[in-house]
């Protein structure tokens, strides 16, 4: 079989980076590294974890921890629902406690079906604990493909997932993804995207 990660990990004891001035590359491993937990395996470009979901419950659960290597916990994610609409809203974590004073990070809500063909589409409102301070982005996917982009208000790439494949060219499976981030974003948001839009899609 080929590797997750091609190269020899050395796990990473420091906290990662919520930024770059490059474009990072991370390997998205839809599989905890606890035995019987539901969860990813985030690695960065050298082989290092740097994000990971462990969930004890059972998949499709209404909040999902996203962690640093040291279990650190930076953002959680939930489940809403009300009587019209679901949406999934991220609380942003401080010393792996819940920042009460940011309060709500990021609501994701998922557009309607009817005229997507296909296409699933998500709405992102950040900043939305924030008066007058909304910006948004767009999550935008293939109804039962793992492949996403991530963009903002101007159409912008931010960030996009394919499926990994082997230097060979051979893909992976669907559960071996290449996250792609481009420069001066801040990863941690980004992947806590990437976990809403998998809770969407019943991944985790």
């Amino acid at each position: 079989m080929a590797k997750v990660h091609p190269t020899t990990s050395t796990i990473s004891s420091s906290c990662h980076e919520n930024s770059s001035s490059e474009r990072e590359v991370f390997t998205v491993w839809m599989k905890s590294l606890v035995i019987s937990s539901n969860g990813c395996t985030v690695f960065n470009s050298k082989g290092e974890i740097v994000f990971r979901v462990d969930n004890y419950q059972t998949r499709c659960s209404r909040e999902v921890l996203l962690m640093d290597y040291n279990g650190r916990v930076l953002f959680s994610i939930k489940r809403k629902k009300s009587l019209i609409f679901r949406s999934w809203e991220g609380y942003k974590w401080t010393n792996s406690e819940l920042d009460h004073e940011e309060g709500e990070w990021f609501k994701v809500r998922r557009k309607c079906k009817l005229f997507s063909r296909g296409i699933s589409s998500c709405h992102v409102i950040l900043g939305c604990n924030k008066t007058g301070g909304h910006c948004s982005y767009k999550v935008v996917g293939l109804e039962g493909k793992p492949t996403m982009k991530i963009t903002d208000c101007t159409g912008r790439v931010l960030a996009e997932v394919i499926q990994k494949q082997s230097s060979g060219g051979v893909s992976l499976g669907d559960d071996v993804l290449s996250l792609m981030v481009e420069p001066q974003i801040d990863q941690s948001l980004i992947m806590a995207l990437v976990i809403a839009y998998a809770m969407i899609n019943h991944k985790l």
